[in-house]
């Protein structure tokens, strides 16, 4: 007789269904062992992914950068958030490719100073309201 393997929900491990948090570049001093800031905050969000080595930049031939990126972010889904590090122009394509990707639609973290702490952000480019000016 075959034996029947019963899996109960709550066995079920929570951490494959957690958001991902794309943290772009890693943190400058990363390689030294001593980052620069402290990103752990971050991580009641999601698990960190770390995309690209902290000297990354974008010179003069973008693309390996653009396809290494688009590679890297291909899984990215709605409750996942970008995490804003590094060469802003990297930043930038970042954000571009995942709008792309979403139609418009996307999460960031966004650290408070005063505060001291990470707060969502949503990005909704094609949302429709007022201006509130």
């Amino acid at each position: 007789m075959k034996e029947e393997k019963i899996i109960k929900y709550e066995d079920i491990s929570h951490e494959s269904t957690k958001p991902i948090v794309y943290v772009i570049q890693e943190i400058p001093g990363t390689q030294e062992g001593k980052p620069k800031i402290n990103i752990l905050g971050a991580a009641q969000y999601g698990t960190f992914k770390f995309l690209l080595p902290e000297l990354s930049q974008i010179i003069f031939s973008p693309g390996p950068l653009i396809f290494k990126l688009r590679k890297e972010l291909a899984a990215y889904k709605k409750p996942d958030y970008l995490l804003l590090t590094g060469d802003p122009a990297i930043i930038g394509v970042a954000c571009s490719i995942v709008s792309d990707m979403t139609n418009g639609k996307y999460n960031l973290l966004k650290w408070d100073k005063q505060e001291r702490k990470y707060y969502p952000i949503e990005i909704n480019l094609y949302e429709k309201g007022k201006i509130d000016e």
